[in-house]
């Protein structure tokens, strides 16, 4: 009996920390997506021709992603919902450009500088070549019926 209750516990606990992690996970993505949002309504009328609040939205995310990943690690108190709610949910909502820059950063420290440069070239021309494949879907099942 108490065998299946200690089960039992271990089965409650578990689920309890995977909802507080989707909760910080959530929390942090509504800030972050609406800080891009927020970017966008501001800056992007300044420049015509250049998102400058997507651009000024990835270079915030960068920055940041560069203080937080150093000082989350330094702290001995930091939960994992802390690191998911900055990290994952904010910061990854703000722009998945700082992952990006993040992971490249540690690859070039490894001294991987051949997968440094192909990663790049893979995610930019990669990212502006699944977008022109989406919109080139749209517009094929938008004319579907015109072949």
């Amino acid at each position: 009996m108490l065998r299946n209750l200690k089960c039992d516990l271990s089965i409650g606990t578990q689920r309890l920390a995977m909802w507080t992690s989707i909760l910080a996970i959530g929390l942090g993505a509504a800030v972050g997506a609406n800080l891009r949002w927020a970017l966008g309504l501001l800056l992007n009328p300044v420049f015509a021709g250049l998102p400058s609040g997507t651009l000024a939205a990835n270079w915030l995310g960068c920055y940041l992603i560069g203080i937080a990943l150093p000082a989350l690690n330094a702290l001995v108190v930091t939960t994992p919902e802390i690191r998911l709610f900055i990290v994952t949910g904010f910061l990854g909502a703000l722009t998945t450009f700082s992952s990006f820059s993040a992971d490249m950063i540690e690859i070039m420290q490894e001294g991987r500088f051949g997968w440094f440069a192909g990663a790049i070239v893979l995610h930019v021309m990669g990212s502006l070549a699944f977008t022109l494949l989406g919109m080139g879907t749209v517009h094929l099942i938008q004319n579907w019926g015109r072949f």
